[in-house]
């Protein structure tokens, strides 16, 4: 399998695969407590200086290289250089899919658009069985994403997030459920 990660490009949506030269674009945007407040509390709180560089440098892009994990920036296409937020699937079992999106420019079918992209992706060029998101449950928009996407809940449990511990839900959709999904 070819291992560089694809540039994809939607109707509103460019996606790119994350690089070191993004970090301080997604440092400007990602230190706001509306972005972070539902992510997984091992994200720094308040986010340091050197936060973003720091987890591309150290964890991402040794992700990616691995082929453990895949992470691309989210830009509108009109302006491909305005970062407005990040998607990534890893292989971490009950975690392969997270995200975020600057507020400004969410409620528009941004990330749902991006996350179908991305679901393929998973599902048809990485041929994973099963995708699993975990959500906090006050986490109410992320949660109608994949409510929309076909997923199902199928635990709940607490965890820890950068606002404090909460009650989670795992949800996951199956690569055939994926498939009878999108022939609809």
């Amino acid at each position: 399998m070819d291992t560089a990660l694809p540039t994809f490009s939607t109707t509103p949506l460019l996606l790119r695969p994350l690089e070191l030269a993004d970090a301080p674009a997604i440092q400007r945007v990602f230190a706001q407590w509306e972005i972070v407040r539902y992510l997984t509390s091992q994200i720094p709180w308040p986010y340091p200086a050197d936060g973003a560089l720091t987890f591309l440098r150290d964890f991402a892009l040794p992700a990616m290289a691995r082929g453990t994990e895949w992470h691309w920036t989210i830009r509108p296409r009109g302006e491909p250089e305005c970062l407005i937020g990040m998607l990534s699937l890893r292989e971490e079992a009950g975690n392969n899919r997270g995200f975020w999106l600057a507020p400004q420019w969410q409620g528009q079918g941004l990330m749902q658009e991006a996350c179908t992209v991305a679901t393929d992706y998973w599902f048809e060029t990485l041929d994973k069985p099963l995708l699993q998101a975990p959500k906090a449950l006050p986490n109410i928009v992320s949660r109608r994403i994949s409510e929309r996407s076909g997923m199902r809940l199928v635990a709940t449990r607490e965890s820890d997030y950068v606002a404090g511990r909460l009650l989670s839900q795992i949800w996951e959709i199956t690569r055939e459920e994926w498939r009878e999904q999108r022939r609809l």
